[in-house]
């Protein structure tokens, strides 16, 4: 009976969410025989408390960009919702799987762990696993040595560009007729333009804009509030409907059209800064949950439920960090200074652990990336001791701050340029003339920030 089921080769997509440059695709096209694109919603990855609705949410909008792609080869994506090892009993009993395609994942503990056992269910099955690199990314690598070489010569290399010649696909129909048997997942999603959009498509409209930008921004690098600063491809790099390499290959192209260079220079250094992040969490995964540093190992910090929630709220009492943590609750996404600064505040000013941080921010950023988002909570947790209160103190003359401030807290609008930067410094007086009550109107500041700012330097250094 098994001899007489038809062989499939499987392609597991997972944060590799594109058609192109996916090498995934192009081995398994190598191998001639039918071809299933498969998605599996884990349930645990679903219970994990680092993810949230919003990253499935922009995952289902990215499989059905995928599928309208794939529409015109007459098949789709099969989206289920379960555990893997069960996803491929119940194919296996309807297939005889050959081989399963895939990128390597630089994920948590808990999706290696699950990669171990899903080896080990391939061995145990017959089942041949190609497991391709990601981003360049090399696993198994004690060292870094010579790696800034071999990644740069894997950006260079020429893309997989996506093709259907000689590919046969499951069908439309065929897929379809599985469904009874699998929890096909809804991939319906509510509208909410806060979040930004899922999928290839998306990706490259905020890409051509990007690069648009780099042509008119002469002479203005070092306003690093202005827009050509943020590309906003970082969920799109995250979740795989662009990869590094595309990505990279358009920066070198569009720097050859380019008169000021140095902006592109700067994207491709901070490109090169991600990749290192990754590759480093890679070979230390344990950062997930324990410090880098040894040293910060042993520092004990009791957790204070009161200061947490009021962060996680933006009702700390301080605006730019307030304004920071509301602008990601409502859309996923801060900029680099204020990622880090409100991380630092968390740290050093509320004399919290990191790890109490890392669940909220996980769930909130729509860019989670665990080989970035460890390795960035850890170093912005211990930033220098100076960042959280000249961060909060000397804000006097950045408009785009105010802006940003008002924005997110509208009841300080009315107030001076200072005091929506400072409402606490607002004597009695000054709180009648503006028709303000601090504690009422907007919450009192939850710690002395001078005071906890120099216990984190006696503590900490």
């Amino acid at each position: 009976m098994t001899n007489n089921k038809e062989e499939i080769n499987i392609i597991w997509l997972k944060r590799d969410l594109r058609l192109n440059d996916n090498e995934a695709i192009t081995n398994a096209r190598k191998s001639k025989k039918k071809i299933l694109f498969l998605y599996v919603f884990e349930k645990i990855l679903i219970n994990n408390p680092h993810y949230s609705e919003r990253h499935w949410n922009f995952i289902k909008e990215s499989i059905r960009d995928l599928n309208k792609n794939l529409h015109k080869y007459n098949t789709k994506v099969l989206a289920i919702t379960s555990d893997i090892t069960a996803v491929f009993n119940q194919l296996s009993n309807k297939y005889k799987i050959n081989s399963v395609f895939s990128h390597q994942e630089t994920g948590l503990l808990v999706t290696y762990n699950r990669d171990k056992e899903f080896k080990r269910y391939c061995r145990n099955n017959e089942i041949n696993w190609v497991e391709n690199t990601n981003n360049g990314v090399l696993r198994g690598l004690l060292n870094d040595d010579n790696w800034l070489e071999k990644w740069e010569n894997y950006m260079l290399f020429p893309q997989h560009f996506f093709s259907t010649k000689d590919t046969n696909f499951t069908t439309i129909h065929e897929i379809d007729k599985l469904s009874p048997y699998f929890n096909i997942t809804n991939l319906e999603t509510k509208e909410n333009k806060t979040f930004q959009k899922g999928g290839t498509t998306s990706g490259w409209n905020y890409a051509d804009i990007f690069f648009k930008l780099q042509q008119t921004a002469i002479n203005n690098i070092s306003n690093t509030k202005a827009p050509q600063h943020f590309s906003r491809l970082s969920p799109y790099i995250s979740w795989g409907n662009i990869s590094i390499r595309e990505i990279f290959q358009r920066a070198i192209k569009e720097k050859e059209n380019t008169e000021d260079k140095r902006l592109l220079n700067l994207f491709l250094s901070r490109i090169r800064w991600q990749a290192e992040f990754i590759q480093q969490f890679e070979m230390e995964s344990t950062m997930e949950n324990a410090s880098i540093e040894k040293g910060y190992q042993k520092l004990k910090k009791n957790i204070s439920d009161e200061y947490i929630k009021a962060w996680k709220e933006g009702k700390t009492g301080f605006p730019i960090i307030d304004a920071s943590m509301k602008c990601l609750n409502k859309t996923g996404y801060l900029n680099v200074r204020k990622r880090s600064m409100v991380v630092s505040f968390f740290s050093n000013a509320l004399w919290q652990p990191w790890q109490a941080a890392t669940h909220h921010l996980s769930q909130m950023f729509l860019d989670f990336e665990p080989g970035i988002h460890f390795s960035q909570l850890q170093i912005q947790a211990k930033t220098s001791k100076q960042i959280t209160y000249s961060t909060i103190k000397n804000n006097a003359g950045h408009d785009a701050d105010i802006r940003f401030i008002i924005k997110w807290l509208p009841e300080l609008a009315n107030l001076s340029v200072r005091f929506v930067q400072e409402p606490y410094l607002m004597t009695s007086l000054d709180q009648q003339l503006n028709k303000f009550i601090l504690g009422k109107d907007y919450p009192l500041p939850i710690v002395e920030l001078r005071k906890y700012h120099g216990t984190q330097i006696k503590i900490t250094f």
